[in-house]
């Protein structure tokens, strides 16, 4: 298909291909050493487009970076078997103009036999100028440079083994063979001699060969076969781009972040085919939205043109008929005789151009693309007597569909024949199915046709909901599928159609909706939407919206104005949904009771009551208010210091979130998971759930959310550039929601744990008078004492520096004062204000070993053991001012051990300077530094350690930073100190180094 086009990367930044890369940039580590033990061989399969070139390309970048020589030979396409030997003549030319007198050196006394390869090389012979018509050497070389006889060919292969073993003796050596799918017979001989007889050198064999070119007869399938034999040849299959690395390549394509729709629709068209999203990234920026550039549409209809009339017929109906087509329904539709069909279907399948289903029971397009440039290349008139004929023949034969398929089918088929009549009635059946299932996503787009038929019908069926109904199930439909904006879209619509025609249960039902959203997206906390619904209900006779707007009310208030006040608006909002009958709307109110409950010290009756609602809501199973209950409880019980039941009870929740369709609830409450999961000391896990909570559908508080942990992670262990810039994305994400306490304190606690972390009093004590400005609500304890203790904390940390010591009293007075109101309800907040008392002891230079002695009695069951070790260094340390050496030391010798084994770099790294500079080492190393890991003995940090095992798998700078939470210029800033530190020359040669020392060795028994 796309055999006459050149692929030009229009993707600065390469992506998806980690894995890929791990492989090859570990063989070549292999063969780069001096011991290696031979060659090494790989072949790279993939469909046209799919990005093997570009891996290729990338690839040698890094093997030239590592110091190997790259030579690059490409098969030509000349129809018929290509062009004899031409890849290795490429290649050779290269390796020839590389190393000249190298390359003469290995290749004396080949004389002839590598003329045939390289015409240039053969000396002018004796008498050439008056030789006759017959003149010549007996091993002069055939037409093309093919050998005369078996014998020719067996010394020339000879030769080019020899001569490949002798250049890369001392030098690694990789050869590319590109495209052997166009390889004339002598190159696929040439090629499997060099497979099976090449012993020695330091030489690494890629070949690359497109598996969608390979029909039945194509003569390279016998070599795959023998290849696949051979044990010192491995195989690797380029699959396809995922959705997160589709936004990647167009966030470098257009030179900004896609909005999540445009990622969606591209990756959905392109089915990650990377030259198809390079293309359709052209086609947008073009103007072609949402059709094909004229130049793709002709590039896709290549081979659709070149089939048998019969074929191209079939596969016209084959794109009309959906993304599959059974078999009995296309021999139905299409009214040919059985052995003519099955002809026709042969010839696609065998063009690559339809495959079986799964289900082995019908066909589809290989590639929607080619599907959609099919589709498009239909007349008008063409297409709906197509469509048509498909929905008469299901009418008249329903059992040739699934039963679950009929309705959205039948809608699809009716809408594509252009009869509305038909469509609407099928549309709200499939929309009504969808929502049956949980298919948000789906119901949303069977009603957005909905919408747009039901213009279209002026007499519609009697029963057929109208526009608002209609308007009100899309919204609703949108924002469970994680469509928020587009569901704010349709919100907007209906309150204009409301200002038309004033209905105000109506107006405050689509109001608290638009209150929703607004606070997913950003765009304001959503309190004017509420107050105004909550006007225009007052004074009407008891209704469900009224219940509703009541419980929107406290939710809002539970989050923005925590409080006795906000408790009552639960209670209120209780009372009135049991009264009127609302069952799902009194479930939410209950989950705000519940939090407000334990918030006020009450932990014990709210838990049973969220505990209770969650039972009821999982029973009742009303989507929406299930992921309160959900979501909810997993942060209650985080709050209250029970991290490993919030995390298991997160999990959980996310899972039952994720099965009823909830994507942006089940990205919500992963971002809870993740929460516990850091204080829990889980780091990995904690990734785990941020990459889980990442997702489309997500809202801005979830990216919010997921940006504090990060922040806080990274500083835990020591990523410092990282938590600056999570600490930049929540503040850039805070917007006009940013005085919402749950958001708000925790993000000013990051940014003083920064200022702490630069020695910089100044700026952590005006994030101090930040926080400070307004008073703490009464239950905000969670976020208040962190916040508190990180103050104190900078105060005690900047003791002694000159511009940090003025006017400290005056702040550690603040911080008091502050703290008094603060209640302790639970364990883990008690501990917290015992922290926060020896801090401030700490930092007027008062504190006693006494004191941290009670601070860590009070922390050490608490399951916080970031904080616990924080406090046991700080005892060390005051043990150690006391004289107490022997105490110091044993109080010391776990903290070592434990922040290393937590990776809590920061803290490890203080306690071994503590050691140090007290001399606390073990008696039998009087004089040693701690024990330092492999990496750690090259003087590489913990963070670079982490870093140089993701380069060493092959990870590339945008990989490292996604798994690191990092970014990918922070990640390149690593990259570039390890290769200082290493003496290396680049990323390949830092990996070599990685597998040769064995710094990784469990990654290597995996």
């Amino acid at each position: 298909m796309l055999g006459r086009v050149q692929n030009q990367s229009l993707s600065p930044v390469f992506v998806g291909r980690d894995a890929e890369s791990g492989v090859l940039a570990a063989a070549l580590g292999e063969v780069s050493t001096p011991a290696a033990d031979g060659p090494r061989a790989l072949v790279l399969a993939g469909e046209a487009g799919v990005g093997k070139t570009r891996l290729v390309e990338e690839f040698g970048r890094e093997a030239r970076r590592a110091g190997a020589l790259v030579a690059v030979g490409g098969c030509v396409e000349l129809g018929g078997d290509g062009l004899p030997f031409a890849p290795f003549a490429t290649a050779l030319r290269t390796l020839r103009a590389a190393q000249p007198d190298e390359f003469a050196r290995a290749g004396a006394g080949m004389g002839a036999d590598l003329a045939r390869l390289l015409p240039e090389t053969a000396g002018p012979r004796a008498g050439t100028a008056d030789a006759g018509p017959h003149a010549g050497t007996a091993d002069a070389p055939g037409p093309s440079g093919v050998p005369h006889s078996a014998e020719d060919s067996a010394r020339l292969f000879g030769h080019v083994t020899r001569l490949l073993e002798e250049l890369s003796a001392a030098r690694p050596l990789v050869l590319v063979l590109e495209d052997l799918h166009w390889a004339d017979a002598s190159t696929r001989h040439l090629y499997a001699h060099l497979l099976r007889t090449l012993r020695a050198g330091r030489l690494l064999l890629l070949a690359t060969y497109r598996s969608d070119d390979l029909h039945r007869r194509h003569p390279l399938r016998p070599l795959l076969a023998e290849l696949d034999r051979l044990r010192a040849v491995r195989r690797i299959d380029l699959a396809r781009l995922g959705h997160a690395d589709v936004r990647r390549q167009l966030a470098g394509i257009l030179g900004a972040e896609p909005e999540a729709a445009l990622v969606d629709e591209i990756y959905a068209r392109s089915e990650g085919n990377a030259f198809f999203v390079e293309e359709l990234a052209v086609s947008l920026r073009a103007g072609h939205r949402p059709g094909l550039s004229e130049n793709l549409r002709e590039l896709l209809l290549v081979r659709v043109e070149a089939l048998p009339p019969d074929a191209g017929r079939v596969l016209r109906l084959v794109a009309e008929g959906g993304s599959a087509v059974e078999h009995p329904l296309l021999a139905a539709v299409s009214g040919m005789a059985e052995d003519a069909l099955l002809d026709a279907l042969r010839a696609a399948t065998g063009a690559h151009l339809l495959s079986p289903t799964p289900e082995g029971d019908g066909y589809r397009f290989r590639h929607s693309l080619v599907r959609e440039a099919v589709g498009e290349d239909l007349l008008p008139g063409e297409r709906s007597a197509l469509n048509r004929r498909y929905a008469e023949t299901v009418e008249a034969a329903p059992h040739l569909v699934r039963a679950e398929e009929r309705d959205a089918r039948l809608a699809g088929y009716w809408y594509a024949a252009r009869e509305p009549a038909k469509a609407l009635p099928a549309a709200l059946r499939a929309a009504a199915s969808a929502r049956d299932r949980h298919a948000y996503a789906e119901q949303l787009h069977h009603l957005d046709r909905a919408l747009e038929l039901r213009e279209q019908v002026p007499e519609p069926a009697p029963g057929t909901p109208v526009p608002l109904d209609l308007l009100a199930e899309a919204a609703t439909a949108g924002r469970m599928s994680g469509e928020a904006r587009r569901a704010y879209t349709l919100v907007g619509r209906a309150l204009r159609l409301l200002e038309q025609e004033p209905d105000p249960l109506r107006t405050a039902w689509f109001l608290t909706r638009r209150s929703r959203l607004a606070t997913a997206l950003g765009r304001g906390d959503g309190g004017a939407e509420l107050r105004r619904a909550e006007e225009l209900v007052r004074g009407l006779p008891p209704s469900d919206v009224h219940a509703e707007v009541l419980a929107h009310l406290a939710g809002w208030e539970m989050v923005n104005k925590p409080g006795p006040d906000s408790l009552v608006s639960a209670e209120r909002a209780v009372a009135y949904a049991r009264m009127v009958g609302a069952v799902d709307t009194e479930l939410s109110a209950h989950v705000t009771r519940g939090v407000l409950r334990v918030a006020a010290g009450d932990i014990d009756g709210g838990l049973a009551e969220l505990y209770e609602t969650r039972e009821r809501a999982l029973a009742l199973a009303p989507p929406d208010h299930l992921a309160r209950a959900v979501a909810n409880l997993p942060s209650v019980l985080e709050g209250i210091g029970r991290s490993a039941d919030a995390a298991r009870v997160a999990a959980e929740g996310a899972g039952i979130c994720a099965r009823h369709g909830l994507v942006g609830s089940a990205a919500f409450t992963w971002s809870n998971a993740a929460e516990s999961l850091l204080s829990l000391g889980r780091h990995t896990d904690a990734e785990e759930a941020l990459r889980r909570a990442d997702q489309p559908g997500a809202g801005a508080d979830v990216r919010a959310f997921t940006a504090l942990t990060r922040g806080g992670l990274a500083l835990r262990t020591g990523d410092t550039a990282a938590a600056r810039e999570a600490y930049d994305t929540l503040r850039a994400l805070a917007g006009p929601d940013g005085h919402a306490p749950q958001r708000r304190l925790p993000l000013l606690a990051l940014g003083i744990g920064l200022a702490t972390e630069a020695r910089d009093a100044v700026a952590g004590r005006a994030l101090l008078d930040e926080a400070l400005s307004t008073p703490f609500s009464p239950n905000v304890h969670r976020y208040a004492w962190p916040l508190l203790v990180a103050a104190a904390r900078l105060e005690a940390t900047t003791r002694g520096l000159p511009a940090a010591d003025a006017g400290r009293e005056a702040v550690l007075d603040r911080i008091r004062a502050a703290a008094r109101p603060v209640p302790t309800p639970v364990p883990v907040w008690h501990g917290y204000a015992e922290l926060l008392r020896a801090e401030l002891l700490r930092a007027r230079g008062a504190a006693t070993v006494a004191d941290w002695e009670g601070t860590y009695e009070a922390l050490r069951d608490l399951d916080r053991p970031h904080e616990t070790l924080y406090v046991a260094l700080r005892l060390a340390e005051t043990l150690l001012a006391a004289g107490e050496r022997e105490r110091a030391a044993h109080v010391l010798a776990p903290v070592r051990e434990t922040a290393g084994r937590f990776g809590y770099a920061p803290l490890a790294r203080e306690a071994a300077e503590l050691a140090r500079r007290g001399r606390l080492l073990p008696a039998a190393e009087p004089h040693a530094r701690p024990a330092l890991a492999p990496a750690e003995t090259l003087g590489l940090t913990a963070r670079e350690s982490e870093v140089l095992r993701l380069v060493a798998a092959g990870h590339s700078n945008r990989r490292i930073a996604e798994t690191l939470y990092i970014s990918p210029k922070t990640a390149s800033v690593h990259v570039s100190r390890i290769i200082a530190k290493l003496g290396v020359t680049g990323r390949g040669e830092a990996a070599a180094v990685a597998h040769r020392l064995r710094l990784f060795p469990e990654r290597e028994e995996v």
